[in-house]
């Protein structure tokens, strides 16, 4: 089974007229810079203090599993859609069935083979916002996860 991918302006219409949940996997730094309206933060890299490189965030998928059911509806979204593709693939393989890919994410990107232009949140005017409920920061939806054998 795969993912289905979807521009940001269906993307939108899903997450306000069909219930769906939209999970950024950006990193903190970049969901707390801006994220569509009602976003979740559930990274799928992490910044590596010591080394300064993103790294993969190894209790993203128990982080998931813990908030959101295999039968959540859920929109992934990143900066351009790369690593949005990635986490959805991930999810996919775990057993969740209704995994969107927003394609072009927060802040658009170009078709490297085409040279398309793949409109981004930003750039189609979605509503963002940088303050968020805390239910909807990474560190929040983590604690919820530390029962489960994450480190606190």
């Amino acid at each position: 089974m795969s993912h289905k991918h979807v521009d940001v302006k269906t993307a939108h219409a899903l997450q306000s007229d069909d219930d769906y949940t939209y999970i950024d996997v950006r990193s903190i730094s970049e969901f707390e810079s801006g994220h569509p309206v009602g976003a979740r933060n559930v990274p799928l890299l992490n910044l590596d203090r010591q080394t300064g490189q993103m790294r993969q965030n190894t209790e993203f998928l128990a982080v998931m599993r813990v908030n959101y059911p295999p039968k959540s509806r859920l929109l992934i979204g990143c900066q351009t859609g790369g690593r949005s593709a990635q986490a959805g693939q991930i999810l996919v393989t775990a057993g969740y069935q209704s995994i969107v890919n927003v394609l072009g994410g927060f802040g658009g990107t170009q078709d490297r083979i085409t040279g398309q232009v793949i409109e981004g949140w930003v750039d189609a005017a979605l509503p963002v916002e940088c303050d968020t409920s805390p239910e909807h920061e990474y560190q929040v939806l983590r604690k919820k996860a530390s029962g489960d054998g994450l480190d606190e």
